[in-house]
């Protein structure tokens, strides 16, 4: 059984916990996060919460890997500082792919990069480095996603699309047939993409809005 430190302290670090244990060669020995943010905080889920600056002192590079467990905090920004503060500190970087993925194992995929449960990967997609693809996703045949990316839930990314690297994905969005997604993209939950998008751009559909009625008026 490999150890494994993950960096981070949120929701999606415990997370991310439970799934390494539970279904990978990997046992999670103790979370990190830089010396300035821990304050009281000791441990998490029982497991020591250790300043990254003296983890190489107790959770050494070469008897530990790690991941950095970091969502798309500032469209990825931070996550993708972490992982270059981790690798220059002499650690490898884990990549999971859950066992209820489905997939038949012509794809590729990078360092520190975290595919959850009930994703269909079709065969000859690549996923970068550092991307993150949440649950219950399809990625059509002869996709690339890029480096630096968070796929959340329920997306259609349909066949021969490109995600560019740094991008943000959202909740039930879809991506046509060979369409480019430029770096540093935001799509929001929703969002339907059929043309290819521009640089940093951020595309939106406009959320519900409450009707002038009330739901106990539909029981007359």
């Amino acid at each position: 059984m490999k150890r494994a430190v993950i960096f981070g302290a949120t929701d999606f670090a415990e997370v991310a916990k439970v799934y390494l244990d539970a279904d990978s060669p990997y046992t999670v020995c103790a979370f990190t996060v830089n010396e300035r943010f821990i304050g009281d905080r000791t441990t998490l889920l029982g497991l020591p919460v250790v300043p990254f600056e003296h983890l190489v002192e107790s959770h050494p590079p070469d008897e530990y890997e790690m991941f950095v467990a970091v969502g798309f905090s500032k469209v990825n920004r931070t996550r993708t500082r972490l992982v270059a503060e981790a690798t220059s500190a002499g650690y490898h970087l884990l990549t999971y792919v859950s066992s209820r993925a489905s997939h038949v194992g012509h794809f590729t995929i990078g360092a520190n990069s975290f595919v959850f449960e009930n994703n269909v990967i079709q065969p000859f997609v690549s996923i970068g480095d550092n991307t993150i693809v949440w649950s219950g996703n399809v990625i059509g045949h002869h996709s690339a996603i890029g480096n630096n990316c968070f796929v959340a839930s329920q997306v259609v990314i349909s066949g021969r699309c490109r995600i560019g690297d740094g991008s943000l994905v959202g909740v039930g969005a879809t991506v046509g047939h060979g369409v480019t997604v430029a770096p540093e993209s935001v799509i929001g939950a929703g969002a339907l993409i059929l043309r290819d998008t521009k640089p940093r751009g951020i595309y939106r559909v406009k959320g519900a809005e409450p009707a002038r009625a009330t739901s106990d008026q539909l029981l007359k």
